[in-house]
């Protein structure tokens, strides 16, 4: 969704602001619904820290902190979808 994109970008473009605010709360709530078993077998994903995040956008959508969620799209989501396909191969090996 930022592929292409930069940070003045989404300062710029109330579209893009809101679909990425959307994608944090999918997969907040994504997260949310995984079971307390599954969590349990994989600690490296911040489970509560997603939801969190997912919970600030819901309830505090008025004051969103532009550079929070540019890094949390940028970086923590390349990096959780970076985890989640690791777990992923090793569960086709």
């Amino acid at each position: 969704m930022a592929e292409g994109r930069s940070r003045s970008d989404l300062g710029s473009n109330r579209m893009l602001q809101l679909a990425l605010v959307r994608l944090i709360e999918i997969v907040g709530e994504a997260a949310a619904r995984v079971s307390e078993s599954v969590k349990d077998q994989l600690p490296p994903i911040p489970w509560r820290e997603i939801v969190g995040m997912r919970n600030r956008v819901i309830h505090g959508y008025d004051a969103i902190d532009l550079d929070v969620l540019w890094d949390t799209i940028t970086v923590d989501l390349s990096l959780l979808i970076d985890q989640l396909e690791e777990i992923e191969g090793r569960g086709r090996s």
